[in-house]
């Protein structure tokens, strides 16, 4: 299913969005970041126990902006590729989920 998530223009340099679709078993969330300039698109659930990266709406990255942070064991990834770089899930990744940008909006061609 084709999805349009927002404007590519909406998602400045060193922020996130989060996006929800469903309810129930068919819940899915996920969240597009912009970061060094390339946009991103990974599932909002932690490796280390599947909770969603944030507590507060759409706030992903740490104060530096440097790594996405998990509020709730402090687990950080790294924005590029969803490597654990820090804390209880260390060397697991983020499950990334492919996004694109066409005529200007960030569409989302999920499968589920």
């Amino acid at each position: 299913m084709r999805r349009r998530l927002c404007r590519a223009d909406e998602l400045a340099e060193g922020t996130a969005r989060g996006f929800v679709f469903g309810a129930g078993a068919e819940r899915r969330a996920l969240f597009v970041l912009r970061h060094g300039g390339a946009i991103r698109a990974y599932r909002n659930a932690c490796p280390h126990q599947g909770t969603p990266l944030e507590i507060v709406p759409d706030q992903f990255f740490d104060s530096a902006r440097r790594h996405l942070l998990c509020r709730t064991h402090g687990a950080r990834f790294r924005p590029s590729d969803g490597a654990c770089v820090a804390g209880p899930c260390l060397g697991r990744n983020l499950t990334p989920t492919p996004v694109r940008v066409e005529d200007g909006l960030l569409i989302l061609d999920d499968p589920d």
